[in-house]
């Protein structure tokens, strides 16, 4: 059967506005579409494919429904397809930025937001039971882990540092099997124009606004740049990264306004790293206004998503010869296995935030002053793991539960 674009327009229109729960419902959704009940993928189809998303850094759904777009009808497939699956998500984002920047400091807000910030609390300690119990095999997995947890929590080593240094050491100690890798002919000019061109799409705004002296946006999109370079493990792992340049470095955003940014994100459909766009747009309008807001919101996203084109119409045609390779598999468990790592010290993060409100940067990781615990998000968020592990209640209807029960607490004790 020939799949047209409009085909592809109205699939992919509807997976963007389906795609709740995060990568893994994500991928489930685009596998149900796509294989089970339309069959325009195969299932190893679909399967390699998914592992060479895995490979990039960036939304690997995103990256994946891109691929399926480019496998059925090239450059303009994969365009309709990865531009309908984040559209949805992003405009959503925008309403929820421009609430949030208008109202968020409204008491009865706050309050609620305090239900929030507990339910993504156990949400990111869920997402990390998962990814340990996927990605942590053998002994080296919890020897990475357990060391890019440290890099980060106690010795305050950058994201992107352990990421390539896991990446680097997967490469150089991994075993190659003797098989020798398979071979695709690409016309390496193509390769190099593709580079080019979506290279330019990439930084030309950020060159643009260089010349045009604005300096914040400039800084936004060199930031959100570099941080396209290295997101392996999606907004979970790169989270606490943020926050630390967006409240410290850049003095740009609060740490609780980045943790109400992620329990808003988890609250959209699309790829969860719809947060950047989110925490953009909050630190333009805190700085200079509406315009100044939506300005850095959309050239956050163009950032963050232009190089989810450049890697995959670039490097799809040699999907093969790259998925052959077991040294480059060995490097992408490297880094999987640090992302874990990364993830619980998100977790703690967020956890000692949540539950205490004097947390200060100390000479290993974070000072905490003890008598500052509070003991309502602290029952808050016992309740939310109750309902969500226990009782099983859908991420959405917990989180919107938990912020009418801490809204109400609030009108309570007023």
């Amino acid at each position: 059967m020939q799949v047209t674009n409009k085909d592809i327009a109205r699939v992919f229109a509807r997976i963007g506005i389906l795609s709740f729960g995060g990568p893994a419902a994500q991928i489930s959704l685009m596998h149900h579409e796509l294989v089970e009940r339309r069959k325009w993928l195969g299932e190893r189809q679909f399967m390699e494919a998914l592992s060479f998303c895995m490979l990039l850094p960036g939304p690997e759904a995103m990256q994946l429904a891109t691929y399926a777009g480019w496998r059925l009808r090239g450059v303009i497939g994969g365009l309709i397809a990865g531009l309908l699956f984040v559209l949805p998500g992003a405009l959503i984002m925008f309403g929820l930025a421009h609430g949030y920047a208008h109202f968020g400091h409204v008491p009865i807000v706050q309050d609620a937001f305090l239900g929030i910030k507990a339910t993504v609390a156990i949400i990111v300690i869920q997402a990390l039971a998962k990814l340990s119990s996927q990605t942590l095999t053998g002994w080296t997995g919890p020897v990475l882990a357990l060391a890019a947890f440290i890099s980060i929590f106690i010795l305050s080593i950058p994201f992107p540092a352990v990421i390539i240094v896991a990446g680097i050491l997967g490469y150089a100690f991994g075993q190659s099997d003797g098989s020798a890798p398979a071979h695709q002919n690409v016309p390496f000019a193509k390769t190099c124009r593709t580079i080019l061109f979506w290279g330019l799409l990439w930084f030309a705004p950020g060159a643009a606004l260089w010349f045009a002296g604005q300096d914040l946006l400039f800084e936004i999109s060199v930031f959100f740049s570099k941080l396209a370079l290295v997101t392996f493990g999606g907004a979970y792992a790169v989270l606490s990264y943020m926050t630390q340049a967006f409240a410290n470095d850049f003095n740009w955003l609060s740490t609780p306004q980045m943790i109400d940014a992620l329990g808003l994100a988890e609250t959209t459909p699309g790829p969860l790293i719809l947060v950047t766009a989110f925490a953009a747009y909050l630190t333009g309008f805190f700085h200079y206004g509406e315009t100044v807001a939506i300005s850095a919101m959309l050239i956050t996203l163009w950032v963050t998503f232009t190089p989810c084109f450049l890697w995959i119409f670039a490097g799809a045609p040699y999907m093969e010869t790259l998925l052959s390779n077991p040294r480059l598999r060995q490097a992408l468990n490297a880094i999987s296995a640090s992302v874990v790592g990364v993830i619980l010290n998100l977790s703690a993060w967020f956890a000692l935030h949540v539950l205490f409100s004097e947390v200060t940067p100390g000479k290993f990781g974070p000072a905490v002053e003890f008598s500052s615990f509070n003991v309502i998000p602290a029952a808050l968020a016992l309740v939310a793991g109750f309902i969500l592990v226990f009782a099983r209640l859908p991420m959405i209807p917990a989180m919107i539960a938990m912020a009418l029960a801490s809204a109400g607490i609030g009108i309570y004790l007023q």
